[in-house]
């Protein structure tokens, strides 16, 4: 077996492979270039996580930093001029893709300020702003699954710009996550605007789910439940999954796909796992179905390319398994609503603190320049 053949053969079943990370050394030493050429790399996402680790490990945003001292701006100011600079290089680099791709790939992410979260006006306002600075058909801006962040997706799809939707943890969330996609559509339709170009993804994350239910299952603490750990998230994207052929098969999806809509792709996050005694590629490996985007770190790249086992549609399959299983966790004692309310909330609020952090960081590097 090649290299690469468990990455080829992930591509040919129907999953996009996009990279969790983005930074100016990635794109300066060729190494995205190398991901894209070598490891069936279609994507990539950024959260402000990784822009705040990207800008404190390197010193190839020191210029620019320097530069922005000498003209008095503020951090934000310096923040989104560096973030949109890579963005929009990273979009260069996969233009070809995104030129050749009729499901959306060849797309960069960048995420709207974390402190809007909750605010949906301000969230529309930035998507316009992101959208128009970056300057790139094959941007996504990304937004959050929050209850504010529901008619900011409908308003930012209106208008013409791609949205990546972020942070979703229930299937509860993600059904009103393709209404405010399809209610988007309609409405630019109903304004005589056109749907060409328009590409959607909804990020259901996973690992954090089994974080979060293990550790509840953990405090029951019976053999019943010590049995269920490492299964939830798995079952809980499956039936995700499930969600989503549903609303692809019914007459309203249909009529905008007849005018031309792209299917909003289910797009499986937060795939590294986080318990080291599970096996590190099951939520790619147990994720794959048609029509799905598998964005990762490149160590979780790394490692189904190295001993993933990649045996054909591992979601359709198992719905009833999937049901079962978090039937089994319900009545194990766990409120999966009350998981999925946590999850959010924590999302959001690492998110915030990273951004407040590079805030902090790129602020004193603009002092120390001066």
């Amino acid at each position: 077996m090649s290299a690469t053949e468990p990455l080829a053969r992930l591509s040919e079943e129907g999953v996009a492979i996009w990279l969790d990370d983005l930074s100016r050394d990635r794109l300066t030493t060729g190494n995205l270039q190398a991901l894209i050429d070598g490891q069936h790399v279609v994507g990539v996402t950024t959260n402000p996580s990784i822009f705040q680790a990207a800008m404190s490990k390197s010193s190839l945003y020191d210029d620019d930093l320097r530069r922005h001292a000498a003209q008095g701006s503020d951090a934000a100011a310096a923040v989104r001029d560096l973030t949109t600079d890579d963005v929009r290089a990273a979009a260069d680099l996969f233009a070809p893709i995104a030129e050749r791709s009729t499901k959306g790939d060849g797309r960069v992410s960048i995420e709207v300020d974390p402190r809007l979260a909750h605010d949906a006006d301000a969230t529309i306002v930035q998507a316009r702003e992101l959208w128009d600075e970056v300057d790139r058909s094959n941007l996504f801006v990304k937004i959050p699954a929050t209850k504010a962040g529901l008619p900011a997706i409908t308003a930012t799809i209106a208008a013409g710009i791609s949205v990546n939707v972020t942070l979703i943890f229930s299937i509860d969330r993600y059904r009103e996550v393709m209404d405010a996609y399809q209610a988007g559509l309609e409405q630019r339709l109903a304004a005589g605007g056109s749907l060409e170009g328009i590409a959607s993804v909804a990020s259901f994350f996973v690992s954090r789910v089994d974080t979060e239910i293990d550790k509840r299952l953990e405090a029951v603490g019976t053999d019943a439940a010590l049995a269920l750990r490492g299964k939830s998230a798995i079952a809980n994207a499956r039936l995700a999954y499930a969600a989503y052929e549903e609303v692809v098969s019914a007459e309203r999806w249909q009529r905008l796909e007849a005018a031309g809509a792209q299917r909003q792709r289910p797009l499986w996050a937060s795939t590294s796992t986080k318990n080291p005694d599970y096996d590190d590629t099951m939520y790619v490996a147990q994720l794959v179905a048609p029509d799905t985007v598998n964005t990762m770190p490149e160590a979780t790249i790394e490692a189904v390319a190295d001993h993933g086992v990649i045996s054909g549609d591992t979601v359709r399959p198992f719905y009833d398994d999937a049901r079962a299983t978090l039937d089994a966790v319900s009545a194990a004692g766990v409120d999966l609503d009350d998981v999925s309310a946590v999850l959010e909330r924590e999302g959001v609020e690492k998110f915030e603190t990273s951004w407040n952090d590079l805030l902090e960081s790129v602020d004193a590097k603009l002092e120390a320049a001066k």
